[in-house]
């Protein structure tokens, strides 16, 4: 008896109990649909997760204060140093550090911003002139802060979508107006394009002004020697392979910088995008994997399912197998009749369970907003395989116990 026999005969047994093939399919399409959408999702929120780092530029290197701590008595007695606007001018300097092409040093608040009779509590950046460039924002219109701004310490401000929509309300045109943040007039002079929600906020919930303007009208950023703090410094490296010796660059620079001993820790950190997204990688990868191993338990399950209805049908199909060995079936043909059939049952099962897991993880991306899942054929392919192979381990000694059966003993069973 060939292969699409088998099919044929374990497709009429299954179409004879429609309810019950049914219900033993449950466990299979529960689990194989859990399985895809579990690692879509992940794979999706994976690839979230970077396409929003390398949204917010290129090589780029993240200076921020603060070391990191270690256990046991520390070494220095001198107190740590901030981040300064000097800090970041010293790092453009050629000849100490000729892997940082660029630097964008900015001091963050959340501060309210009031026009007319419309307020909204957002996110305030002091910023230099190259941030554009080196943070990969865009203007949709108006101009962006200049040289003269940051000397002058003009009291000017570009304004993220979010911030114009809570502000002015749609249609309305903000450049030209005035705002107050922290009841100090700011000209509007800019808008910033349009970078869209992500997993870490609305990256347009954001207001810019110039960073002098903020040390010093804004907020008292001066340190106990007089110098203008900053909350942390963006420097940006020539080249990606070059990642490495930047950072080292800057580490030695401003180590030296802020006098440090060479027995004592930094008092800043410098961490680059790769380290970033690496990290993340692990963890969303690593939480994928978990939930994936969770939800192919309920495969385990389909399969002792499996295992239990093909006995069942063993059992009822006594007198039939005794006949078929009585015409002259060999054993191995019935081991495969059964077999073929525990297969069959499994396969059908996980195709439903795709077809289930695909719609599911589509729903979930049209429920949430700037978010798309990741379908992958190879994890099409290996729940399908895996379903198969549950079939084929749970079908084995159902379909051995069939094959073992006296023509004798079969043709006698009531």
């Amino acid at each position: 008896m060939d292969l699409s026999e088998n099919i044929r005969l374990a497709l009429r047994a299954l179409a004879a109990n429609r309810l019950r093939a049914a219900l033993t399919m449950l466990g299979i399409i529960i689990g194989v649909g859990a399985v895809i959408t579990l690692l879509s999702v992940g794979k999706g929120v994976e690839k979230s997760v970077s396409d929003q780092f390398k949204s917010i530029g290129t090589n780029l290197l993240f200076i921020v204060p603060g070391g990191a701590t270690q256990s046991g008595p520390k070494q220095s007695t001198r107190a740590p140093k901030d981040l300064t606007s000097a800090d970041a001018e010293a790092l453009l300097d050629p000849l100490r550090a000729p892997d940082v092409l660029a630097v964008s040093p900015e001091y963050d608040i959340f501060a309210e911003a009031e026009f007319a009779r419309e307020n909204t509590t957002t996110n305030v950046w002091g910023v230099a002139p190259n941030f554009l460039a080196v943070r990969d924002y865009a203007l949709a219109d108006g101009q962006f802060i200049s040289a003269v701004d940051i000397a002058s310490r003009s009291r000017v401000a570009l304004l993220g979508l979010t911030v114009i929509k809570k502000l002015y309300g749609e249609g309305e045109f903000a450049i030209g107006t005035t705002i107050k943040i922290r009841n100090i007039p700011f000209k509007v002079v800019g808008v910033l394009a349009s970078k869209g929600g992500s997993t870490f906020g609305d990256a347009d919930d954001v207001i810019l002004v110039p960073l002098s303007t903020m040390q010093e009208r804004l907020t008292n950023a001066r340190n106990r020697e007089g110098d203008l703090r900053v909350s942390y410094i963006t420097a940006q490296v020539t080249a990606s392979d070059r990642m490495d010796a930047a950072a080292q660059q800057v580490t030695d620079l401003l180590r030296e910088r802020h006098e440090i001993d060479y027995r004592d820790e930094d008092d800043f950190s410098v961490v680059t995008q790769t380290d970033v997204l690496s990290a993340f990688g692990q963890v969303t990868t690593a939480i994928t994997a978990f939930l994936g191993a969770i939800a192919a338990i309920s495969l385990l399950v389909g399969g002792i399912g499996i295992m239990n209805i093909m006995l069942v049908s063993v059992t009822e199909r006594t007198r039939e197998i005794g006949l078929r060995k009585a015409v002259g079936a060999k054993r191995r043909e019935i081991l495969w009749q059964f077999l073929v059939e525990a297969v069959t049952l499994s396969l059908l099962g996980g195709v439903i369970g795709i077809a289930f897991g695909v719609s599911a993880g589509l729903l979930i991306a049209r429920l949430q907003q700037n978010f798309q899942i990741v379908i992958a054929w190879d994890t099409i392919a290996l729940a399908t395989l895996f379903s198969a192979a549950v079939g084929l381990f749970f079908g084995i000694y159902p379909a051995y116990r069939a094959s073992a059966l006296s023509p004798m003993e079969a043709l006698r069973y009531e």
